[in-house]
């Protein structure tokens, strides 16, 4: 269904439209009115339709000034459907106030029992006019039971609209943390796993082959210095708004360095040669993958490699990663014991990282023991071109 106006109306023009219905109800009811030339019968057209103008600022006092007014133009004959402005006054008192469940009966009853009063008492009821004193009621209370029920809705429909409004925009953060977890954990698992590693070797053989030692506080270094590397990447792009020129914000050039992608996959087999994995290399990519998806790939290998390390070394592992069928498979595999002995305390989450990473791209993610012993993770990730 279109919209009636092309854009929201402003404040302005949404005035103008209530001053025009005001003026155009008004010039109906002063050429029906049987007593166009009494003065009473301007004052009341102008107290039911002048106030119109402001009904959206001030609802409710508009709303009771019309109202009364529209009772006493019933009970002296001036108007022959005064509740139409009421009604109309009510729709955005029922757009504004908080529900209460005897709002409504109570308004639209107060205005009924009071119209007829008046009617009886002005003696305008008489069995003539009963019929049409009595069709005037109803059919404005119909009015403004439809007016009050059309701005309850509108008002429930614009909340459910701003919690679904709110509802997206807490789940576009939460899904903003979990992306920047898990290139956290990605990060910093990885290289202090290494350096975790390599420290623990450079204490055991620092007494008796301060050689290896060395070369082991050597990795340390190296590992750590790419690490600090990835981490101003990542928080430069955090940092960085979409779009923006960094050319004169003295920003660091490094940070904003392309994502790691296949090209970097020789880099973490170096260092998990370092930490005594054997990784074997096996890139069969024959198409251009997104960036995006590159570093997904890249991501995946490294927190797999990197529980190789933490949980099997030494031992070998091997890398597979080639594109078939619309889709990228990777898939780790190592020798080590299938069935890992985790060190003490709380958990990890790579695997859960991994799974997340994946999904995000309507991917198939597994990862358990291998029959004859070793571990195995395999996933899944459609090219760009399948998911769209």
């Amino acid at each position: 269904m279109r919209p009636l106006f092309p854009r929201p109306l402003r404040p302005r023009e949404l005035v103008a439209l209530d001053v025009l219905a005001g003026l155009g109800y008004a010039f109906v009811l002063v050429v029906n009115s049987p007593d166009r030339h009494s003065a009473a019968a301007w004052a009341l057209v102008a107290a039911m339709t002048l106030p119109l103008a402001v009904r959206r600022r001030w609802p409710l006092p508009v709303f009771c000034l019309v109202a009364v007014a529209s009772v006493a133009a019933m009970a002296l004959g001036v108007a022959r459907e005064p509740l139409a402005a009421a009604a109309y006054a009510l729709y955005p008192v029922a757009l504004t106030t908080r529900r209460r469940r005897w709002e409504p009966t109570a308004v639209i009853g107060a205005l009924t029992v009071g119209a007829l009063q008046l009617a009886v008492l002005g003696g305008v009821a008489a069995a003539p006019e009963a019929r049409r004193i009595v069709e005037t009621v109803v059919l404005g209370s119909l009015a403004l039971g439809g007016a009050w029920t059309i701005g309850r809705a509108v008002r429930e429909r614009r909340a459910y609209a701003a919690r679904r409004a709110e509802q997206a925009a807490e789940h576009a953060v939460t899904e903003e943390r979990l992306r920047i977890a898990r290139e956290m954990h990605d990060v910093v698992s990885h290289t202090l796993s290494l350096i975790g590693v390599k420290a623990g070797v450079a204490a055991h053989v620092a007494d008796r082959r301060p050689e290896e030692a060395l070369e082991a506080l050597r990795v340390i270094e190296t590992t750590s210095r790419q690490a600090l590397t990835e981490m101003r990447h990542m928080l430069g792009v955090l940092r960085t708004a979409p779009g923006a020129d960094t050319g004169d914000t003295g920003a660091d050039t490094g940070a904003l360095s392309p994502a790691p992608g296949l090209a970097a996959l020789p880099d973490i087999a170096e260092r998990a040669a370092a930490a005594g994995v054997r990784v074997e290399l096996d890139v069969r990519v024959t198409v251009d993958l997104p960036p995006a998806l590159e570093l997904a790939v890249h991501r995946i290998v490294q927190e797999a490699v990197t529980n190789v390390v933490r949980h099997a070394a030494p031992a070998a592992c091997r890398v597979l990663v080639d594109d078939e069928g619309g889709q990228v498979r990777v898939e780790v595999t190592d020798d080590g014991p299938g069935r890992r002995v985790l060190p003490a305390g709380p958990p990890g989450h790579g695997l859960i990282g991994m799974r997340e990473r994946v999904a995000a791209y309507g991917g198939v993610f597994t990862a358990g023991p291998l029959p004859g012993g070793g571990f195995r993770v395999l996933a899944r990730l459609p090219l760009e071109e399948e998911r769209t």
